[in-house]
Formats: structure tokens, C-alpha cells, sequence
């Protein structure tokens, strides 16, 4: 069915939520530009909100009542957050889930290096990315870098107006006959994408030394950071687009902004966590890393983390079987809050238009992702499908159910089927947007208000 655009739905009471959301949400992408730094912000956002650290309460045993807070972090990569209800846990959980990695470019463990006068960091892209687009934009420097003592640096260079930017450099039209021959996905190539760092030789060097404006450099990071060059090797540095989200249109209704795909579900969702009422079931917010390159690693939604906490969680409350945690997660429900790719009207070959998500016409649901035949996807069962209608008509928000492009052109892959391999409801849910995984991407203020109105309702009234 085709619905219509939000704008003119909401009263001039939600138009003010829409823009304070909105702000907000803003805010969160610019001080969580990295998935440490969104775990960062995340702990502050919910402490100010009354959670408490669970692996304090873990250490000392203190028991949880219905009505507690809590929150997990594991390695600054992943976050769990639990509100518990008075519903018996074993009955299930709502659990709102997103990603909080974006793609971006890695810098190596033996990155610096000079030619010809130039310093370049060498990296190596995370995640799908159209290399050509990474060229000639201000970049920044994210991260942290340990040193053998245990010691942390954080790194974050490009953000202040006071800071400088780095680049990938590109070869000029005049002299790119053959490079403009070239197919999309190799008119730059991954080894090409290295950040261009400085240019001023040592003055203290021989001016027949070679490496002098690395050595200049080194120099530079030794005043400022205090570490090494072989400190690198234990590093973890994210290049990323320098500069702030920002309004999008005359008429300021859409946002432009790094890394949405998928941040723009994890800060509503976290915002929804944080604002809805005390639930009956217990309700769960999971920020995970590495779902850009299949959600592998420690910190992904492979990994046994969640099962772990949740464990532990239910051991507090006062259920210390292992198959308490199975019942729990079983019959838990959740929306895998991911985004979608929102119909663009320049391009409409690659899209099916009766099944598409559309700019502000609210959340998209996909009963299905995956590629072509499916493959890959979680396929929501009707039943679950009809119990959120009846919770989003129930609370009066507006929400598309699409296909993310045409059957045969590709498709995606979020955490859904992850989570259902436990046995529970999931559905994918999220915002359509417009130029996924580009250095800036467009959303819709419509749709991240009207998704956070869609996470708040399913947090309260799911059971």
C-alpha cells in the first residue's frame, strides 16, 4: 500500500519532538563517529539516565528487581542495555538491535611512509565501499592506539574547526584519459587510497636524508600523542569524513550526514530505550560492531556475547538455570534496526516501486533481505508481522513494508538472521535512506522521528 509523505500528518506539538529528536540525533552522529566512540557516548547517554555498570553488580552479586537499569560494554566495540519489567523474563524480551560500525578506511599496522616530498598513511577500506568516492573530501583521524605498558592514546584529528583535514589525492581530469577508461570499481584502487598527511621536511636532517618529512611527522605525534612509530602495530585508527551532520534543503528536511547506515537505527534506538516508559517485559537495546563485513569477530553478533550477558543478567534476577537463558531468548521478540534503501528517483532502473522504501513515508519493515533467491535473509513468519501491525496502529505511526531493489540486482544483509537462529521473532526495521555506504548519507527527519516513535512502541507495548 502507498502511503503518504509524514510532513503534514504530525501537530505542531510533534513537530517540535520531530526537530528536538532530530537535534539530537545529529549530536549523536557527530561525537560517534566510530564504533568506540559510539560505545563511549552510549555509556554516558544511559548513566545520565539512571543504568547502572552490570559488571560492578556482576562482581558484587547484588540481586535486580523488576524497574532496574543496567548496561554491558565489551571492548568499546558492542553495548548491551537492559530495562527489566515486571513480566516473569522467561516470558521473552523486546529487543531492539543495530549495528554501530560504518564503512570507512583502516589504517594498516605499518602504515607511514614518503615519496617525493609527500607522507602518506597507507589504509585499507572497511566494509563495501565505491572507492572513487573517497578522493578529494576532507577526512579525519579516529581512534585509539595502545602502547606496550597498557597505555591509551586517543586519536581524533579533523573534527575541530582549529584542526587540519587530510585527503586521498586524485588524478586530474587534464591528464586521466586513461583512468576515465577504466570501470567504476577500479578507477581507484585500494592500494591508491592513502591519506596524504604532510609535507614539511625535519629541519634538524641532513638535507641528503631520506624520509624527512616522515621523520618531521614522527616528531609531531611524539609532541602531541606521546607514541611511536612502532606503536602503530598496536593501533586502531579509522579514517573517516571530517565535518559535522548537517541540515539538508532550503527547507531543512532531511539530514546529511557520515555514517547513518547504520547509526541512524542505533541512536534512535537508544533514544527509544532511554525515553520509553518502565516496560511489563523487559526491554533490550544491543549495539554491535562488524556487521559491515559480517558481523564475524568478537565484537559481532556472531559471537556469544549477548547469550553471555544475558546469562549473567537472569543469574541477578534470580533464574540460574542455563535453560532460563535459552527460554528467555527464545521467546524473545526483536526488530533487527537496520536501514534501507530509500527509492531515488535518478536511478529509478534499479528499483521496484510498488515494494521500495520511500523518503518520509516512516520506518521500513523488510519481512525479507537476503539476495535474489533470498539467500541469506531471515523471512519474518506473517503471525509476528501482524502483532506489530496491530502494536503500530495501536500507537498511530505510519510505517512502509519494502524490498530493498529489484529481485535480481543484489540486495543486503543485516543481524536478523543471526538472532533468529535462537528460535525468536525478528523482523528487519529501520530507515530508508538515500546513498548508503557514501561518505554522506541523506535521511529523512520524518523517518527518524517517526522510528523513534515506532522503537518507543514496540519497547512498550510488544508482549
Amino acid at each position: 500500500m502507498k502511503k503518504k509523505i509524514l510532513w503534514n500528518r504530525y501537530t505542531p506539538e510533534q513537530q517540535k519532538e520531530l526537530e528536538s529528536v532530530s537535534e539530537r540525533y545529529k549530536a549523536c552522529l557527530d561525537e560517534g563517529k566510530t564504533e568506540r566512540e559510539s560505545v563511549r557516548l552510549t555509556i554516558r547517554m544511559a548513566e545520565k539516565n539512571g543504568y547502572r555498570d552490570l559488571k560492578a553488580l556482576i562482581k558484587t552479586g547484588e540481586p535486580l528487581h523488576a524497574g532496574d537499569k543496567v548496561y554491558y560494554a565489551y571492548n568499546e566495540k558492542q553495548i548491551l542495555l537492559y530495562r527489566i519489567g515486571s513480566d516473569p523474563i522467561e516470558d521473552g524480551m523486546n529487543i531492539l538491535g543495530a549495528h554501530i560500525d560504518a564503512p570507512r578506511m583502516d589504517v594498516k599496522q605499518n602504515p607511514m611512509y614518503e615519496k617525493e616530498g609527500l607522507a602518506f598513511l597507507d589504509t585499507h577500506y572497511y566494509g563495501g565501499i565505491k572507492k572513487y568516492q573517497w578522493v578529494t573530501i576532507p577526512l579525519a583521524l579516529h581512534g585509539v592506539v595502545v602502547k606496550t605498558d597498557g597505555t591509551r592514546v586517543n586519536v581524533n584529528v579533523g573534527e575541530d574547526e582549529n584542526d587540519p583535514v587530510f585527503t586521498v589525492t586524485d588524478l586530474l581530469v587534464h591528464l586521466a584519459q586513461n583512468q576515465m577508461k577504466k570501470n567504476a570499481s577500479t578507477v581507484v584502487e585500494g592500494e591508491a587510497l592513502d591519506v596524504l598527511i604532510g609535507s614539511i621536511p625535519d629541519a634538524d636532517a641532513d638535507e641528503d636524508s631520506k624520509d624527512t618529512v616522515k621523520a618531521n611527522l614522527l616528531k609531531l605525534i611524539k609532541e602531541k600523542y606521546n607514541f611511536e612509530e612502532e606503536d602503530f602495530i598496536s593501533a586502531e585508527l579509522e579514517v573517516v569524513p571530517a565535518g559535522k551532520a548537517r541540515d539538508l534543503g532550503l527547507d531543512r528536511s532531511m539530514i546529511l550526514g557520515y555514517g547513518q547506515d547504520d547509526r541512524i537505527c542505533a541512536f534512535t534506538s537508544l533514544m527509544a530505550m532511554l525515553d520509553a516508559p518502565d516496560p511489563t517485559r523487559t526491554a533490550c537495546c544491543i549495539l554491535v560492531d562488524k556487521e559491515e563485513i559480517g558481523s564475524v569477530g568478537a565484537s559481532g553478533m556472531h559471537s556469544r556475547i549477548f547469550e553471555n550477558v544475558t546469562a549473567e543478567l537472569l543469574r541477578l534476577i534470580g533464574y540460574p538455570d542455563a535453560i532460563s537463558v535459552r527460554r528467555t531468548i527464545q521467546h524473545s521478540k526483536m526488530l533487527s534496526s537496520d536501514v534501507s534503501a530509500a527509492f531515488d528517483p535518478l536511478y529509478a532502473d534499479a528499483f521496484e516501486t510498488k515494494s521500495c522504501a520511500y523518503l518520509g513515508k516512516g520506518p521500513s519493515f523488510n519481512k525479507f533481505t537476503g539476495s535474489r533467491g533470498k539467500s541469506g535473509s531471515n523471512d519474518a513468519n506473517p503471525e509476528y508481522i501482524a502483532e506489530i501491525r496491530r502494536v503500530m496502529d495501536d500507537n498511530g505511526v505510519q510505517f512502509q513494508m519494502t524490498e530493498m531493489g529489484k529481485v535480481d540486482l543484489g540486495g543486503g544483509g543485516t543481524i536478523a538472521y543471526i538472532m533468529a537462529n535462537y528460535g525468536m521473532e525478528v523482523i528487519d526495521c529501520g530507515v530508508a535512506i538515500l546513498c548508503m555506504h557514501s561518505p554522506a548519507e541523506v535521511s529523512s527527519k520524518a523517518d527518524v522521528y517517526e522510528t523513534y516513535r515506532c522503537y518507543k512502541a514496540f519497547l512498550k507495548d510488544m508482549k
